[in-house]
């Protein structure tokens, strides 16, 4: 597989009349109101971004809309998941209308996941709907949330159940900005760029077997590879499934059963960010699949071999500090329960039938689930 060119590179999510670019290269940053200029309702935007990013680049995406004719207001919300809770988001709805936006007012995420996708769902239903553009500036929004649409907030029963299918205009991803990002940040985003390899792409995941520490510690190249790849492969899974109406779209939440689970029960707090609940999440979606009998097991030791040499915390004693938190077996399946893939009172998991052969399935035991936890807890 050989390296990109230093060109922007632009991938197609191909949707009919909804269908958009995502544009990747570097210092994109500059050109973002060049970019989205032409896809305008009218030349005016509302940059929605956080306490850490907003002084990062607010200013030079301001300067390109300025540079492109484009009026630019601005809302700043705090980091962290507690701005996707409803008080947060209601907050959001009133600062955006204090700038007494209109119809033709385009919103831009300007963040991580958590600011994509709580301005996804605002611009869904501010004035029952207006356009927005998605500027990722993490590793993990910018190979997985912010691509597809889909937009949401938590609540006290679980991550992202109040939400919409929302597909941005744009999505423009420069990949200098990751180098401010600190190395868990990009662990976090390396664990979704992984799975991309883990659902249907054997030879990818042999490639970051490769490559991956290279591209945690700073290798432009293969960073830049790995975020083009991973955006083709969620394009190509969307437009054949934008609403995950069949299981394909669904191949996706490989490892989110478990780790929104992980997520839930650590509060959504620090001691566990989403693509380091999502690796966990992986590996215990492998080791499900070998105790199964589904899956070789020596599939699932190099999941789990190659998630912990990077540097992602696959042992559940490991996160939040050794020993600290008393796991139980009962509350993460309680939790589980809750998951909005869960269907009929069924949990919905992604297992495997090797590497890069993922499959949906609403059939596990329960017994086996239990007994993989407790050995998980006890690990």
């Amino acid at each position: 597989m050989s390296a990109p060119t230093s060109t922007t590179r632009m991938v197609r999510v191909d949707l009919g009349g909804r269908a958009y670019d995502i544009a990747i290269g570097a210092q994109l940053l500059d050109r973002v109101g060049e970019l989205a200029a032409p896809l305008l309702a009218a030349p005016r935007v509302v940059v929605v971004s956080d306490g850490t990013v907003a002084p990062l680049y607010g200013a030079r995406l301001a300067a390109s809309f300025k540079k492109a004719g484009i009026e630019t207001g601005s809302v700043t919300v705090p980091p962290g998941e507690s701005s996707k809770e409803f008080a947060a988001f209601s907050r959001l709805m009133n600062d955006l209308l204090d700038l007494r936006p209109d119809r033709k007012t385009t919103l831009v995420a300007l963040g991580g996941g958590v600011v994509g996708d709580l301005t996804g769902f605002a611009a869904a239903v501010l004035l029952r709907g207006v356009d927005f553009i998605q500027v990722p500036t993490t590793l993990l929004a910018q190979v997985d949330s912010s691509v597809g649409g889909k937009t949401g907030i938590n609540t006290r029963h679980g991550k992202n159940l109040v939400g919409a299918f929302y597909q941005p205009r744009l999505v423009v991803v420069d990949t200098d900005v990751l180098g401010t990002l600190p190395r868990r940040e990009l662990l976090s985003g390396y664990a979704e760029v992984a799975k991309y390899g883990l659902i249907d792409d054997p030879a990818f995941w042999d490639w970051c077997e490769a490559n991956g520490a290279a591209l945690i510690a700073g290798d432009a190249a293969r960073r830049a590879y790995a975020i083009e790849h991973s955006c083709r492969a969620k394009a190509r899974i969307v437009a054949a499934d934008e609403r995950e109406t069949t299981d394909l779209r669904a191949l996706l939440n490989l490892g989110h059963t478990f780790g929104h689970a992980l997520e839930a029960e650590t509060g959504f707090g620090p001691d566990l960010l989403h693509g380091e609940a999502v690796g966990a999440g992986m590996a215990l979606a492998f080791d499900l699949s070998a105790k199964l009998g589904l899956c070789p097991a020596l599939d699932a030791t190099r999941v789990r071999h190659h998630l912990d040499a990077v540097g992602l915390p696959v042992r559940l004693r490991g996160i939040g500090g050794n020993n600290r938190r008393q796991w139980s077996a009962t509350k993460l399946i309680d939790h589980m329960r809750g998951d909005k893939k869960a269907e009929a009172g069924r949990l919905t998991f992604v297992l495997a039938r090797g590497i890069g052969r993922a499959f949906v399935t609403r059939e596990v035991d329960a017994v086996a689930l239990r007994d993989l936890l407790d050995t998980a807890i006890a690990a």
